[in-house]
């Protein structure tokens, strides 16, 4: 009779010596610059998984933000981390033939900025960390004398190699409504015009001041003019909604889209002495309506003094990190919106719009 022999399976590898447990572990590393030129010091192994492309994808889930480019100052950066993290602004400085034409920007998104070069009659994206720039012709038929415009740049989730650009505006020639179109760098077309009418009998147009904002599958504009509001471009479904404020007539206050608890959109209304938080949620048939969360005195929210009350300007918002930029009587501030903790940026008593870039980075 042979006798049966039971094999042990293999011993488990050490924790460090798993390639696949080790990239988990790495991912959890903070996306800061500095963080993962660090780890790739340590040994040949841990170079070769921090730079592979897969490894920098997941990566990119969690960008930080790196800081703000000045949208009437040259487009120049001012960096928002301290070293070892701090991005010179040199790093990040556009180059093109054309920039004395019209130029104007849209807003970052995804690690990309959206550029109009009006002169050229030209979408232009962006990628400050690698420095590649696509141009993209407007769709066919798109009348600049009848549309005040806006856009929007945004990449698929985990397609670091396409790109789309929503391009909206509002008309008040022929019919009073707002219009759409999207492009794909993958296909290389504009799709089909999208439109929705705008209820107000007096100008309205898309915010040129503060770009979109993009929560749960949408892309959210300001409205200015007569009637203030909210256009929401739902990229899934390919529709314009126009949104009404939780309050009539906001006109006077200081406005930011953010995004809202559960990952919706939200609205911050910031007046002379209070801040109020919106919240946008849907009931059970499917209904949304607002809710004001919070109201918190600027005192203590902004530790400002009596004195100080109403000096405060919305200036930009980073949407991954919830973040708002507020210009105060003490320079820019950055205020995240769940913690509600504030961070001084810079000491300054100029007044222009930021735009927020929020991007994974490698330092060197």
């Amino acid at each position: 009779m042979s006798s049966l022999r039971r094999h042990d399976p293999s011993p488990a590898l050490p924790p460090l010596e798993d390639d696949d447990l080790l990239s988990e572990i790495l991912l959890r590393l903070p996306p800061q610059p500095s963080s993962l030129p660090r780890a790739s010091l340590v040994c040949k192994r841990w170079r070769g998984i921090v730079s592979d492309p897969g490894f920098c994808r997941r990566h990119r889930r969690n960008p930080p933000l790196l800081g703000f480019f000045q949208v009437d100052n040259g487009f120049s950066f001012v960096p928002s981390l301290k070293a070892p993290d701090r991005v010179s602004p040199e790093r990040f400085s556009l180059q093109h033939e054309d920039r004395d034409g019209h130029f104007v920007s849209f807003g970052c998104r995804h690690g990309l900025v959206l550029v109009f070069l009006g002169k050229r009659l030209e979408l232009l994206v962006w990628d400050p960390v690698t420095g590649e720039q696509h141009r993209i012709a407007f769709p066919p038929g798109f009348d600049m004398d009848e549309y005040s415009i806006s856009g929007a740049v945004l990449r698929s989730a985990g397609d670091v190699n396409h790109f789309q650009v929503a391009l909206v505006g509002s008309s008040e020639r022929q019919i009073t409504q707002a219009v759409a179109y999207v492009y794909s760098s993958e296909s290389g077309i504009w799709g089909i015009l999208i439109t929705t009418p705008l209820q107000s009998e007096d100008r309205t147009m898309i915010s040129m001041t503060q770009p979109a904002v993009l929560a749960g599958g949408s892309l959210y504009w300001l409205l200015a003019g007569s009637s203030v509001g909210i256009l929401e471009f739902d990229m899934d479904r390919q529709r314009l909604t126009v949104i009404p404020m939780p309050v009539n007539d906001l006109r006077f206050f200081q406005l930011s889209l953010i995004r809202a608890d559960g990952g919706g959109i939200g609205l911050l209304v910031l007046s002379g002495f209070s801040t109020q938080f919106w919240n946008r949620r849907a009931n059970s048939d499917g209904v949304a309506s607002w809710v004001l969360g919070r109201t918190i005195g600027n005192d203590q929210l902004l530790h400002l003094e009596a004195e100080e009350m109403g000096s405060q300007i919305i200036l930009g918002f980073a949407e991954e990190n919830n973040v708002v930029l507020l210009w105060t009587i003490d320079g820019l501030v950055m205020l995240q919106v769940e913690s509600l903790q504030f961070e001084k940026v810079l000491g300054t008593n100029i007044i222009t719009y930021y735009h927020s870039f929020e991007s994974v980075y490698t330092a060197g």
